[in-house]
C-alpha cells in the first residue's frame, strides 16, 4: 500500500532530519536478497529474517526505514544502515 504523498512530504529521518523517499524497486530487490542471505541487521543489531515489501531511504542513501502494513517505522533502533548491504 503506497504511502500518502502528503505524509511522505512531512516525514524526515528522526536522526539526520534528511528527507525520505520510497526505496526504488531495484534496491528493494538487493535488500531482500541480502536479508535472505542473513546479512542485514537493524541499527539495534536485530537480524532481519523476512523480506520487506516497502521501505523509505534517506536522501543521502545511508539509512532505510521499514514500512509495515502501510505505516513507516520511524525508530532509530529499527532503522537499517545501508553500508552493510553488499553492492549497494
Amino acid at each position: 500500500m503506497p504511502l500518502d504523498r502528503k505524509l511522505l512530504e512531512m516525514l524526515v529521518c528522526p536522526v539526520s532530519k534528511q528527507p525520505l523517499f520510497p526505496l526504488p524497486h531495484a534496491r528493494l530487490v538487493k535488500l531482500n536478497r541480502a536479508i535472505e542471505q542473513g546479512g542485514v541487521r537493524t541499527h539495534a543489531g536485530e537480524q532481519l529474517t523476512a523480506p520487506l515489501k516497502e521501505a523509505l531511504i534517506t536522501e543521502n542513501g545511508a539509512t532505510l526505514y521499514q514500512i509495515d502494513r502501510g505505516i513507516p517505522v520511524m525508530l532509530e533502533s529499527a532503522s537499517i544502515p545501508c553500508a552493510q548491504i553488499p553492492n549497494w
